[in-house]
């Protein structure tokens, strides 16, 4: 059984807030949304994956050591709306009780994944605010090394498209086992992507059919196989498309096309 571990797609709402007097304010509630779990059930649902659903602060947390042994035990990667300052920086950073007694310095989490992945772990990249380049530049995959494992190239500016109408996808290879049997004309309206543009080396497998900007998309990065989907597997953006009839279609084809390449 593949095991994948699966970053991103989690929110905490704290409050709604009252103002009782000038000098209080109440916080009266806290609501955890697991927007992630469409798609670890999706990919749970053929038998043949286990995923491990993590919040993107405990992967910022991860203390030297742990995220090695992450990519030691996982199959494949996922990454959903998690900026790169939770690749780049480390809660310590800010513990000022840790200043001055010697120099800070971690292992670079950036690095290590990209190693990773051309040692044979597989990735998938998905889209959301705060990924690839992201809202005003929030994302910021491309300012990192993680460029090196992307089969798309990033903007250098805030790259999200939305639009209330929607957008489908199209097939550019209906033949690729990822979509194979898959009719993307028929999705229900994804509320926006992320804008990248193809990279050479990798294939763009379909578009956005309003504009043709690349939808889906793979490589192959030493010996770790990639995927880029430019918008969100969850809601927001995703609030109809985890409703649609081959979701879990969809994804679980695009995890076996990662593992084809491995033996049980």
């Amino acid at each position: 059984m593949a095991k994948i571990y699966y970053v991103g797609d989690w929110a905490v709402m704290l409050g709604p807030v009252f103002a009782e007097t000038p000098f209080n304010y109440t916080h009266k509630g806290t609501e955890i949304f697991n927007y992630g779990k469409w798609l670890k059930d999706a990919i749970e649902s053929t038998g043949k994956h286990e995923v491990t659903s993590v919040p993107t602060w405990d992967f910022y947390r991860l203390g030297p050591g742990e995220l090695e042994k992450v990519l030691d035990e996982y199959d494949v990667l996922i990454f959903s709306d998690v900026e790169s300052k939770n690749f780049q920086l480390a809660p310590q950073f800010f513990d000022r009780s840790k200043f001055g007694s010697q120099p800070l310095t971690f292992p670079d989490r950036v690095r290590l994944t990209v190693e990773a992945i051309e040692k044979g772990t597989h990735a998938m990249f998905l889209g959301g605010w705060l990924s690839f380049n992201g809202e005003m530049g929030k994302g910021g995959w491309g300012r990192t090394g993680l460029k090196q494992v992307l089969p798309v190239k990033c903007l250098d500016v805030e790259d999200l498209r939305e639009n209330t109408e929607g957008f489908c996808g199209t097939a550019v290879n209906q033949n690729h086992p990822m979509i194979a049997g898959v009719d993307l004309e028929s999705m229900p309206p994804i509320l926006g992507y992320n804008i990248v543009e193809p990279r050479d080396g990798c294939e763009v497998i379909a578009t956005w059919k309003e504009t043709g900007d690349p939808m889906l998309a793979a490589g192959e990065f030493g010996k770790g196989k990639v995927l880029a989907y430019t918008s969100d597997p969850a809601p927001h953006w995703g609030c109809n498309f985890v409703y649609w009839d081959v979701y879990e279609r969809f994804w679980s084809q695009a995890v076996d096309w990662l593992l084809t390449d491995r033996e049980d």
